[in-house]
Order: structure tokens, then C-alpha cells, then sequence
């Protein structure tokens, strides 16, 4: 993942798109040029260990877009393709019940 957003940061489409799942890969990438990321904080993981096939990231990515500062929350899912991880998707949101 740390990889993955550095690639954001320097806008590496390359990297990203051979790190991204041949199943769910869009065709190109394309950035915003007002988009300035700022930070990552990994939030939890869960597998991803040399003995797992799947693994979840939980992380927000800070950016600055026009200058105001937001960020990107996602939970998502990793994969080995070829012995490789790969980003497969965002898990969808859980909501709890009341």
C-alpha cells in the first residue's frame, strides 16, 4: 500500500497499473494536476503475510485539492497474481446496525 500511494505522489501510472489486479485494472490512469497528496496513515491491516493469499489495507490519504485540505479513507483489498500483491478493490463500506 505504502508503495502504491507513493506512486500517487509522484504519479507513477506504470507502477500503478502493474500493481493493480488484471481482473478489476482500468485501461490508463489519468491525475489531477490540483490534487497534491500530503500523508498516509495506515489505519489496520489484516492478513498480507507470506503465508496468506488476501489481505485488507484500512488507510487515509491526505491531499490537498485547490489548496484545501481532505482526504481519501478506503478499505482495500489486496491479492497475489503471479506470487505478486496487487490491488483488487475498495471493500464496500460496513455500516452497524442500531
Amino acid at each position: 500500500m505504502r508503495s502504491r500511494y507513493s506512486a500517487f505522489v509522484v504519479r507513477d501510472a506504470r507502477y500503478l497499473l502493474r500493481t493493480w489486479s488484471a481482473g478489476t485494472r482500468p485501461p490508463a490512469l489519468r491525475f489531477d494536476d490540483n490534487i497534491e497528496w500530503t500523508g498516509l496513515d495506515i489505519l489496520s491491516t489484516s492478513g498480507g503475510s507470506a503465508f496468506h493469499t488476501e489481505g485488507t489495507v484500512e488507510f487515509r490519504a491526505h491531499f490537498t485539492l485547490d489548496g484545501r485540505p481532505d482526504n481519501q479513507y478506503e478499505n482495500s483489498r489486496f491479492t497475489r497474481e503471479d506470487g505478486q500483491w496487487v490491488y483488487v478493490e475498495p471493500l464496500p463500506e460496513q455500516t452497524g446496525s442500531a
